[in-house]
This record gives structure tokens, sequence and C-alpha cells, in this order.
């Protein structure tokens, strides 16, 4: 009767080691498997996280935004902050149109038009089009601003803006450069540009503008639009750019 583990009666030593044991494996199975699937979904989570926020920051740092940008911190920072509100509201309004209104409508026509999508037009043999469009707007926007007899610096964002383009509509024959990158670096070589215009001490602009440069080139990557090859000469050809751009014109 002692071996009988019916009736009510407790098991042997044995069956209750075995069932200890047993016990012991599922909890710890169990366990296991209840840890994996939190860090899995830890880990979806803060993935979803990363692609979105770097979604946020590509969309926010457009290229196209960036004149109109400069535009409102001249008007800020410069003397062109002593002309009327009504002329520096048509001025940006003027850039915005040139910049980000024409050359949008323009592009979506054309991807319409092929039937693409965003992602299909983004390989690289079908940029051409879309670079000539911007080029376009952006010259006539030059031309505009060059006839109303703007300050050489402030024809420079637009001038360095469109060599930005030329060259990255070159460079495309080869690789496909990071529009982006080249933007961002742009706003840091026209910024160094800046400082020896009108004499002011760059280092804390200069940083600002390289972290953020540096979380656009990140989010590219990311988003696995480019590669470290493609960000790095958009990236080397922005700065140049800007730089040379500001200074010349």
């Amino acid at each position: 009767m002692n071996g009988v583990e019916g009736d009510g009666l407790p098991p042997n030593q044995s069956t209750q080691n075995r069932y200890i044991l047993d016990n012991t494996d599922i909890h710890n199975e169990t366990s296991a498997h209840t840890a994996h699937k939190l860090r899995e979904k830890a880990s979806g989570v803060s993935s979803e996280l990363i692609v979105l926020t770097a979604h946020v920051v590509s969309s926010l740092y457009s290229p196209f935004y960036l004149p109109v940008v400069a535009f409102v911190v001249l008007f800020l920072f410069s003397y062109l902050n002593m002309l009327p509100m009504q002329t520096k509201v048509i001025l940006t309004l003027i850039v915005y149109f040139f910049t980000i209104l024409l050359p949008h409508v323009a592009i979506y026509c054309y991807r319409k038009l092929n039937g693409w999508t965003r992602h299909q037009m983004s390989r690289r043999e079908r940029r051409y089009v879309p670079y000539v469009l911007s080029i376009v707007s952006y010259g006539a926007l030059l031309y505009l601003l060059y006839g109303i007899h703007m300050p050489r610096f402030a024809l420079g964002v637009i001038g360095g803006a469109l060599v930005i383009q030329v060259v990255c509509a070159i460079v495309n024959n080869f690789i496909k450069i990071s529009t982006h990158a080249a933007a961002s670096g742009g706003v840091v070589g026209a910024l160094i540009a800046f400082s020896f215009i009108f004499a002011f001490d760059p280092t804390w602009w200069v940083c600002l503008t390289t972290l953020l440069c540096g979380m656009v080139c990140s989010a590219r990557l990311i988003l696995r639009q480019h590669t470290y090859a493609e960000i790095g000469w958009g990236v080397l050809v922005g700065v140049v750019s800007g730089f040379v751009s500001i200074l010349l014109i």
C-alpha cells in the first residue's frame, strides 16, 4: 500500500522527486518562453519606435524645406530683419512656392503619370527627371531674386541649394547619392561660410547642425534608403557646395 499513489495516499520518495523535477522543468520552460516573448515584444516596440522616429526626422529635414528655413533665419538674425514684415512674408512665400510647392507638385504629377510609388521612383535611374524639375524651379527662383537685387548672401542660399542638386544629378550617374545628406551637409558648410561673412563664432551652431546632420544620415540608414558610401558622398558634396556657394556668389 505504501507504493500506491491513489486512494489519497502520499507518493513514495522517488515518485515525489520526479514530480518536483517535472514541475521545475515545466516552470523553467514556461518562464523562458514568457521571457522570450517579452523580449520579442519589447524589441518589436523599440524597432517600430526607431523606424517611426527615422521617418519623422527624414520628413522634417527634407531638402526642400531648408531654403525656407534659411531665409527665415536670415530675416531674424541678419540686417534683413529691418525689412518691413510684409516684405519678409512675401519673400518667404515666394521662396516657399519655388522650393517646396512647385517641385512637389511637378514631381507628384510625374510620378502619377508613370504609375510609380514613392519607393519605385527612388530608384537611381528614375531620379533624373525629378532632379531636372527641381533644378529648373530653383534656377527660376535664383533669377527672380537676382532681378529684385537681393543681397549676395541671400542669393548664395538658393545658389548653394541649386549647386548641390546639380552635383547630385551628375553624381547620380555613378551612385545613388543621398540628397538628404547633401542638404544637411550644405547647412553645415553654409553656416561656416556665413561665419566668415558676418564675423561671428559658429562653434555651437556648427555643433548643432552637425548633430542634426548625423540624425538625418542615421535616419536614412535606418530606413535603408542609402548605403554608407551614398551618405558619405552626400555629406561631402553638401559641405563643399554650401561653403563655396555662399562665399563666391
